[in-house]
């Protein structure tokens, strides 16, 4: 019997600690992509500067949130004289649920790995010097309720695919040179017009079935 129960204490010894080995390895491979976003980007006020990638797991950095199972949950980041571009390991956060990187000057396109964030609820990239299309693979992202996009530099027309997002309450595209017409499909019927103005090639929601989905972007 002593044999048996000292088998058990065995087992279930291993089994913890391959559960601890497990939720190290995602840790870890978190610090990574959040490191990859830090190499990527200027930070002359020195706000990632707690951003060690030889820590155990990234929920010690400042600006980062974790959940009670130390996944990372929440990058914030916003208005804080950020330059340079977007990592596309920023995909690699399978369970964040907050970017936050408004009022920065960054610069280039948005990743289409953000379209892997399965569990994201608010994307808000706006104030910032972002160029290129809205990638149409957000269209996946079925937890989001807010989408801020507004005053960037970013063209082609808004994606279709983003209309099947029935979470979304929140969508601002204004202040950039977007083209075609204005969705109205799913919550875009909800969504103000003025979350689209100053947008000169962007056709307003009465020409739907008149001009083309992708009128004016070529």
């Amino acid at each position: 019997m002593a044999f048996r129960n000292c088998r058990w204490e065995l087992l279930a010894a291993s089994l913890t600690l391959t559960l601890a080995l497990i939720h190290l390895v995602d840790a870890n491979s978190e610090g990574d992509a959040l490191y990859a976003l830090r190499r990527s980007l200027s930070d002359p006020d020195h706000v990632l500067q707690s951003w060690d990638p030889t820590l155990v797991n990234p929920c010690t950095w400042f600006h980062v949130t974790c959940n009670q199972d130390n996944h990372v949950t929440r990058v914030d980041l916003g208005n804080s004289n950020l330059s340079g571009h977007l990592a596309p390991e920023l995909g690699k956060l399978e369970h964040l649920q907050y970017l936050e990187l408004y009022k920065n000057n960054i610069e280039g396109t948005i990743p289409s790995e953000l379209a892997n964030l399965k569990n994201l609820i608010s994307l808000d990239l706006y104030n910032n010097n972002l160029t290129g299309k809205i990638p149409s693979s957000l269209g996946k992202l079925k937890s989001l309720v807010f989408l801020r996009l507004n005053d960037n530099r970013l063209t082609g027309p808004i994606p279709k695919e983003l209309t099947k997002i029935l979470s979304l309450k929140v969508v601002d595209v204004s202040n950039n040179d977007l083209c075609g017409t204005i969705p109205t499909e799913g919550p875009f019927g909800h969504i103000p017009l003025q979350n689209f103005e100053n947008n000169s090639r962007l056709e307003g929601p009465e020409l739907i079935g008149l001009a083309s989905y992708d009128t004016n972007c070529n």
